[in-house]
C-alpha cells in the first residue's frame, strides 16, 4: 500500500534482480556509496502515523488512470474550469501519463486557457496591455542584438512577434468586424 510509514516489500530479492539486471545493485556496496556515513537508518522518523490522514476530496479531482487513490495531501488552488478543463480531464480519463497523447493534451489545455485568460482581459474594463506586459518596449532599450546573439532558438526568433502579438492582432480583428455587424445593424 503506498503512503505508509514503513517500508514496503521488494516483489524479488536483490539476488534476484542482480542476476536478471547487468549492473543492478551497483550502489549497494557502502564502501562505493559517499551518503553512507552519513545516512542513519537506526534514528526515529518522527511519524506518528501508520498511514497519514487523508485531505478531503471536496469535488472531483484529475488524478492518474495507473494510481487507484489520490495522495493524501493534493493541491486545491486552481479547479479546472471551461474547456481547458475538460480537455484536461479528458486526458486524465482516457491516457496513461506514459501515452504522448496525455502530454499533447495537457498542453493542448494549456494554450486553450491561455486564450481563456487573453478573452476574460478583453471583456475587462482594463484589458491586458501587450505592449507594456510582453517587454516589447524594454527590448530596443537594453542590448536587442547582443540579447539575442548565442541564443539556441536563433531560427525561431522571427516567430516571437508573431507568438506574442498574433492573438491580439486577431483578437483586434475580430473585435472591429464585431463593431462593424453591430454599426451596420
Amino acid at each position: 500500500m503506498p503512503y505508509t510509514a514503513g517500508k514496503p516489500p521488494l516483489p524479488e530479492t536483490p539476488d534476484q534482480l542482480r542476476a536478471r539486471i547487468p549492473g543492478w545493485g551497483a550502489d549497494l556496496d557502502p564502501a562505493d556509496r559517499p551518503q553512507v556515513p552519513r545516512e542513519r537508518t537506526d534514528l526515529d522518523s518522527g511519524a506518528h502515523w501508520d498511514f497519514p490522514d487523508r485531505q478531503p476530496e471536496t469535488y472531483p479531482r484529475e488524478r492518474s488512470i495507473e494510481h487507484e487513490m489520490l495522495p493524501p495531501v493534493f493541491g486545491t488552488a486552481q479547479p479546472l474550469h471551461g474547456p481547458s478543463g475538460k480537455i484536461r480531464r479528458y486526458s486524465y480519463e482516457r491516457f496513461s501519463e506514459g501515452r504522448a497523447a496525455h502530454w499533447l493534451l495537457l498542453i493542448a489545455a494549456d494554450r486553450v486557457d491561455a486564450g481563456e485568460a487573453h478573452l476574460r482581459s478583453l471583456l475587462t474594463l482594463r484589458p491586458d496591455n501587450p505592449i507594456t506586459e510582453t517587454g516589447i518596449l524594454s527590448e530596443p532599450r537594453r542590448h536587442p542584438i547582443a540579447s539575442r546573439r548565442g541564443r539556441v532558438d536563433v531560427r525561431h526568433q522571427v516567430l516571437d512577434p508573431l507568438i506574442v502579438g498574433g492573438p491580439w492582432i486577431v483578437g483586434a480583428v475580430v473585435a472591429f468586424g464585431l463593431l462593424r455587424a453591430v454599426r451596420r445593424r
